[in-house]
């Protein structure tokens, strides 16, 4: 893993700069100058040039022709000579009247190399080095690579690494140039030996340890590098415990002192703090005063922190941007909220006052779109909630950048809400977005736990020539599927977000391949879809569409059950199917998201008109709760309930749910879970399938986009009939899941471990899939 050094190495460098010039000068004027008479300068020699050409040189020269010299100007000539740093000796000679001037270039880079870097990233290092004039092509100067020497030493020491080790080399070549290799050899990091908070009294001094980054070795060191000081690190740690207090009360308290020691052989660090806990405080009073725009009553609601409470630096700051928040939401952008303690040493007590200076409301002149390279203005501004003119709401311009994300059309979105120059009460409203890739082509070959090998190919444009509209064809050849699929979708159908798709699709299903009984359908449909929007976060869709099954089963080895059912119903079917939803979507992001509640809940019916008559009633539920930075907690449910009506005694076999696999109940072979007849699983009308999930961010920065790791408890099944689920119970199982996404697909890898696993139950530790996660 590297670190970032460039503007810290460049920093010091540059204010170093100057005084090592100075030096320099001083050592190389004394003895550089001969005592001249005054004289009238008849011409002008340059002896020793190489590479610096003979007009340079005398564009540099502060005497010509003509002009007299004396000791005084022959000094201002090495002087000037010396500042341009293309010397590294200059002598001023007199013959008769003619001004010769000896010179000794200093060599230029060649090439410079830097070999053993791992925890300093090569790029910014090499950005510091050309900042400072050390780069290929420029003038060499010792003093400064001495310099970049003991600041790398530093960097590594701030680091932990105190046995590192840095060799600068320099070889000369031809035409006066040099070669620099910085060696450097990094060494392992000190370990903490051991870490001691003296003075802390009323906390246990392990707790505190608890909340700390820095930690003395464990069993796991060697895998999660813990165990190993950093300065940066410890600086963070001491932030973490003064917070700790605050946040408890403790208002004086200081850290007095931290003192880091090194072992001689620079291998174990001993770290003490030292620390003044002071005296707890509560909270006796809260008021909020100030310039009312908004109800003080309202306001008030909003404090999380109230009378008798302990003194807490979070929740006051908490508070002040709740307060922020709400001043916002009416166009008061700027307001300022500023928490004012009057702090009562006698009783420990601290009154609180919130004094609020909401400023001028502010209003939008201008919303600039920028960055939509390949999206059409129109379809970026009707996501955008804010309305110009109107006074400027963060609630409003937040909600907006989250449309814009869930497109899935745009890598980032950033917004900006610059003030207009020579006003007071007017911001432009920026949004910048990077277009990212929303049409692919895939052809070629995948693998699913249940499908098998399958061919795939498709083209999938989500942004239509920019215009927001999806249009997808599909080919896909499986083992168990072969599904033939076009389909068209306008999300703005109408000005006010009604959407309108259109669906066909031929699919042929070989079931014994799914790992279910035997039996297949061949099926072809098309239907007509409308969405309705009704709210931000709500919106109910319909369709309409017709569907013909064939169905083929042996009735020599099928179920009696399926036998039964072609007797009754026969084994070519036309149907009518309408489906009707309602979601509720509040998540942050199309991709990867951390945060918020999507709600779906569907009914699927075959209409009286068709040779069948069912319905399936579904529930599905997901709910992102964030914790740390790039850490989120998943909370999932997938419901389902089929039946049959009228003169259709139950739902069609083969419309079974089905549970297991990896986008099911993870550990268990797909499709394999529930009622089983002839040692082959049925499916049934009643499916529950629950996930719990912690999201940990990617280890490498640059895949944190595109790469997503889980560990998981999943647990469901499904069941024939109601007496079953109490029954039959659930299947759990526990794991871990990766997730990545590239050009031909998501790879999802999981490994699951059966919990409560029957004799009868198909389990499997490794599943791999391609294609879009639940």
């Amino acid at each position: 893993m590297s670190i970032k050094l460039g503007s810290r190495l460049s920093s010091v460098l540059h204010k170093k700069w100057p005084c090592l010039v100075s030096a320099i000068l001083f050592a190389m004027l004394s003895g550089s100058v001969w005592a001249f008479e005054r004289f009238v300068v008849q011409d002008i020699q340059v002896v020793g040039l190489q590479r610096i050409s003979l007009g340079t040189t005398f564009n540099y020269l502060p005497i010509k022709v003509g002009e007299s010299l004396d000791d005084a100007g022959a000094s201002a000539v090495i002087q000037a000579l010396y500042k341009t740093g293309f010397f590294e000796d200059i002598q001023l000679v007199r013959e008769d009247d003619v001004l010769i001037i000896h010179v000794e270039e200093r060599p230029s880079i060649a090439k410079i190399e830097v070999f053993g870097n791992e925890d300093l990233d090569t790029e910014d290092l090499n950005t510091a080095l050309k900042t400072i004039g050390l780069t290929e092509g420029r003038i060499f100067n010792r003093s400064l690579l001495d310099q970049i020497e003991q600041e790398l030493h530093q960097q590594y020491f701030s680091l932990g690494k105190y046995g590192v080790k840095i060799e600068t080399k320099l070889e000369k070549l031809a035409r006066n140039r040099v070669e620099i290799t910085i060696d450097i050899d990094e060494g392992d990091a000190a370990k903490i030996k051991q870490i001691n908070i003296i003075g802390s009294h009323e906390f246990d001094e392990m707790k505190l340890l608890d909340k700390f980054e820095l930690s003395t070795p464990t069993m796991w060191s060697g895998i999660s590098g813990s165990g190993k000081y950093s300065k940066q690190e410890l600086l963070g740690d001491l932030e973490k415990l003064r917070s700790y207090y605050l946040d408890r009360g403790y208002l004086h308290f200081s850290i007095d002192s931290t003192q880091v020691s090194i072992t001689p052989d620079k291998r174990d660090v001993y770290i003490s703090i030292n620390v003044t806990e002071g005296e707890q405080y509560t909270v006796s009073e809260v008021t909020v005063s100030g310039d009312m725009v908004v109800p003080e009553e309202e306001l008030r609601q909003l404090l999380t922190v109230q009378a008798g409470d302990i003194f807490s630096r979070r929740a006051i700051a908490e508070s002040g941007n709740l307060l922020s928040q709400r001043l916002g939401i009416d166009g008061y952008a700027f307001a300022n909220v500023n928490s004012i303690p009057d702090i009562n040493e006698k009783d420990r007590t601290i009154a609180l006052n919130f004094f609020i200076d909401p400023g001028h409301r502010v209003y939008v002149r201008r919303i600039n779109i920028t960055g939509n390279t390949k999206t059409r203005d129109g379809v970026v501004r009707r996501e955008v909630r804010q309305m110009e003119g109107g006074w400027l709401s963060s609630p409003l311009v937040e909600r907006s950048k989250i449309r814009l994300q869930k497109l899935g059309f745009f890598d980032s979105v950033n917004v900006e809400t610059p003030a207009v120059p020579g006003t007071r009460d007017q911001v432009d409203l920026n949004f910048d977005v990077t277009e990212g890739s929303t049409g692919n082509f895939t052809a070629g070959l995948g693998y699913g736990d249940t499908q098998g090998l399958l061919f795939n190919l498709s083209v999938t444009l989500n942004n239509f020539l920019g215009t927001g509209k999806r249009v997808s064809t599909e080919i896909n050849n499986s083992r168990v599927n072969t599904v033939y699929r076009v389909n068209y979708t306008n999300p703005y159908y109408t000005v006010d977000g009604i959407s309108r798709g259109f669906s066909a699709y031929s699919r042929s299903t070989n079931a014994r391949n799914a790992n279910l009984v035997n039996f297949s359908t061949d099926t072809y449909g098309a239907s007509m879809n409308f969405g309705f929007p009704i709210s931000e976060y709500n919106r109910a869709s319909w369709s309409l569409g017709f569907e013909n099954t064939r169905l083929d089963i042996n009735e020599d080895t099928a179920p009696a059950s399926y036998s039964k059912w072609v007797d009754e119903n026969g084994d070519d079917y036309n149907s009518i199917t309408t489906t009707v939803s309602w979601s509720h979507d509040t998540r942050n992001r199309a991709i990867f998201p951390d945060s918020g509640y999507y709600s779906l809940l569907s009914a699927d019916i075959a209409m009286p008109g068709g040779d069948l008559k069912y319905y399936k009633l579904n529930v599905r539920q997901k709910y992102y709760i964030p914790l740390a930075k790039g850490t989120s907690l998943f909370l999932g449910a997938d419901l389902g309930y089929g039946e049959g009506y009228g003169n259709t005694s139950a739902l069609p076999f083969y419309k079974n749910y089905y549970a297991g696999g990896g986008r099911s109940v993870r550990g268990y072979r797909g499709n394999t879970l529930g009622p089983r007849e002839l040692d082959r699983p049925l499916g049934g009308p009643i499916k529950i399938v629950t996930h719990l999930e912690l999201f940990f961010p990617s280890p490498f920065a640059e895949t944190e986009r595109s790469f997503r790791l889980s560990t998981f408890l999943d647990a469901g099944n499904v069941f024939a009939s109601k007496s079953d689920v109490e029954d039959d119970g659930l299947r759990s199982s526990y794991g871990f899941s990766a997730i990545w996404l590239t050009p031909v697909g998501a790879l999802t890898f999981n490994w699951g471990w059966a919990i409560n696993a029957k004799p009868e139950d198909d389990t499997e530790i490794f599943q791999f899939s391609i294609g879009t996660p639940f």
